[in-house]
């Protein structure tokens, strides 16, 4: 009974992560404590897997990125590289891109960019983020901790075998399979749309109305006057006597003169003129676009899913959403009945506080370079950049592992007060720690419960008429299809255990089939919901799905063409 019922959680697993929103943590936390409940694998065991060696090295490496990703090297490098020719730009852009990404968390070097290529004076946004982005993919392949995904491939490996993945072992296919993925970026780069995003303009988000001396609205707040909630408008700021209130307050009084500013549908204006003595009034650009912050919602974000009303998002970051631009586009009407999503770009009217609030980093990437800078001095960018190197130059040659590396560098980090043991709270990563730590456990269930066996048992007869590399064709090609269809990191802890279990069945060496889950969880390139990365730049550059797909075909094709052609070869199958 244990392994039907085993299968049936893995099944609904998988269609959950598949076809529904739902947070990724909340379902495989769900799918463990299910297998907890039917028996299929005891509680300590399952526990234990949050203290897998692997999983502890990841999430070192991404506290560690927090210091990594303020270092200056990225930014300034990128500037100087940029010039009036693109395929010349394109082509310094991708190659340190990919160096620097090999090296540091892919994400925080795209997040890093990001702002500064934005802003560049000679290339629109869309023909330079989204080949960033895709040469930080190519990049993060090139070592176990340049992405999430090899490091937790090697979490799944450790677990079974007791050793993870050394840390240049995916070098001699990834790298010359990352080169053909370049040269197919530098190809196809004609075929990305020349999309400039102008500088914000204030009318196309907010409508702004001044209360007359003789308004009856004078002296009640705004909850009594009927403004707080107007369906397809919004009021989030209020100005008086030349001083912004922001957000605005259900009991704040109105007072004549005042000017009130609103946001969403800014077609519905006559709404607002039935209200006695509210009058429509010229926006002050510069009073206003001083406190509109852009940002775009990160995955793992604590408020996915949820609506801005839902999420009370007003109170909780002192700002106000007053644009949302979703797949390219900008969605108007009854902000706060929708329901916010990874890669949404907000436009907010951000109060006094805004910057001091401790969730920012979790849950956004600010892209307002004059709100937000995390550039660190030379005399304390030299010493980490050190450390880093002295952290993998010790873990190559066997002084130490990984985890001691990355821990000592941390504490390093602490130290010189790169950032607070309050911001390392708030930025751990419980998302991706929940999202192994149960993987493992599931795996684990499906294995304890004897379905891994019953189900190698009965793939036997085809299993002996299909020839090893076509199983290892298989295996990479429902890894890529699964991570566009889901994440990175979904489908390569969904795949490990296949994979495994299919190469050990057969009697083939296992590594190939391990690399193949690795290489293609990360061979995002077709739509901007497989990798983290695609998604920051998608509104960013004003990209729509079928951007992705033009431009991305010929580069997952060369990229994985390669890592097939070589992967049997750098890691005999028999």
């Amino acid at each position: 009974m244990e392994p039907l019922l085993t299968a049936l959680i893995v099944v609904i697993l998988i269609l959950t992560l598949i076809f529904s929103r739902a947070a990724p943590a909340l379902v495989f936390t769900s799918a463990m404590a299910a297998c907890v409940m039917v028996g299929s694998i005891e509680l300590q065991t399952a526990l234990d897997k949050a203290t897998n060696q692997g999983l502890i090295t990841l999430i070192l490496l991404i506290l560690v990125s927090i210091g990594l990703e303020r270092l200056p090297w990225l930014i300034d490098l990128a500037q100087s590289t940029v010039n009036r020719s693109l395929p010349r730009t394109l082509f310094n852009l991708s190659g340190m891109t990919m160096l620097f990404s090999a090296f540091v968390n892919n994400t925080a070097v795209v997040a890093t960019l990001s702002g500064a290529l934005r802003k560049n004076p000679y290339h629109a946004p869309s023909q330079i983020l989204l080949p960033v982005s895709y040469a930080a993919i190519l990049g993060g392949t090139l070592t176990l901790i340049g992405t999430s995904t090899n490091l937790i491939v090697s979490s799944f490996l450790e677990d079974v075998t007791g050793e993870g993945i050394a840390f240049f072992a995916f070098l001699p296919v990834a790298l010359p399979a990352a080169l053909a993925g370049l040269i197919a970026v530098l190809v196809m780069h004609r075929v990305l749309p020349a999309v400039d995003q102008p500088d914000i303009q204030i009318n196309e988000f907010l409508i702004e109305m001044v209360v007359d001396e003789n308004s009856q609205l004078i002296g009640n707040t705004i909850a009594e006057n009927g403004l707080r909630d107007l369906g397809d408008l919004f009021l989030v700021e209020l100005v008086r006597a030349g001083r912004l209130l922001t957000p605005v307050t259900p009991d704040e009084r109105l007072a004549a003169g005042d000017r009130l500013i609103f946001s969403g549908d800014v077609s519905r204006v006559g709404m607002l003129e039935r209200f006695h003595g509210l009058r429509s009034f010229a926006i002050d650009e510069g009073l206003l676009g001083a406190n509109l912050t852009e940002v775009i919602m990160l995955p793992g974000s604590t408020i996915l899913g949820r609506t801005i009303k839902e999420c009370y998002f007003r109170s909780r970051f002192d700002a106000a959403v007053v644009g949302l631009r979703r797949d390219g586009e900008r969605l108007s009407g009854r902000l706060g009945d929708i329901a916010l999503r990874a890669g949404d770009s907000l436009m907010l009217a951000v109060g006094s506080d805004f910057l001091k609030r401790g969730n920012l980093s979790r849950n956004f990437l600010i892209i307002d370079n004059d709100v937000v800078s995390h550039r660190l001095p030379l005399k304390k960018s030299l010493p980490i950049s050190l450390g880093l190197v002295a952290a993998i130059t010790g873990s190559v040659l066997g002084w130490f592992p990984l985890v001691n590396g990355l821990m000592f560098l941390l504490l390093f980090m602490l130290a010189l007060d790169l950032f607070s043991v309050a911001e390392l709270r708030r930025r751990f990563p419980f998302e991706i720690w929940v999202i192994v730590a149960s993987a493992l456990a599931v795996a684990q269930a499906v294995i304890d419960s004897g379905l891994m066996a019953l189900m190698m048992d009965q793939l036997s007869p085809s299993i002996a008429s299909v020839s090893p590399f076509m199983m290892l064709l298989c295996i990479y090609v429902l890894t890529l299809v699964l991570t566009e269809l889901m994440t990175n990191n979904a489908a390569a802890a969904l795949m490990f255990p296949l994979s495994y279990a299919l190469a050990t069945s057969a009697g083939l060496a296992p590594m190939a089939f391990v690399m193949a889950v690795a290489l293609g969880g990360s061979a995002s390139f077709l739509t901007p919901f497989g990798y983290t990365t695609n998604l920051m730049v998608q509104n960013l550059g004003g990209y729509t799905r079928s951007d992705y797909l033009r431009f991305g075909w010929l580069v997952s094709l060369a990229f994985s063409s390669v890592v097939m052609f070589l992967l049997p070869r750098v890691f005999p199958l028999q």
